[in-house]
């Protein structure tokens, strides 16, 4: 298990939990970050993640990712 902020772009990866605060938590699950679910980076902007899930892009912060463990 890692941060999906160290995967790399391109590859599918699967949610295995999510971390953080829980209002971070409930934020992150609101957009769709759910155990279980798929995310795929599409690229690295200036510290902040674009991020495919549910296919739908989504752009996160490189903390935000670091509590999202894949």
């Amino acid at each position: 298990m890692m941060p999906l902020a160290l995967a790399s772009a391109g590859e599918e990866n699967i949610i295995k939990r999510v971390g953080g605060s829980p209002e971070m938590k409930k934020h992150l699950e609101d957009m769709g970050f759910v155990a279980g679910g798929t995310v795929s980076i599409i690229s690295d902007i200036g510290g902040n993640l674009i991020v495919n899930v549910k296919d739908t892009r989504v752009a996160i912060s490189r903390e935000m990712a670091g509590k999202i463990m894949v």
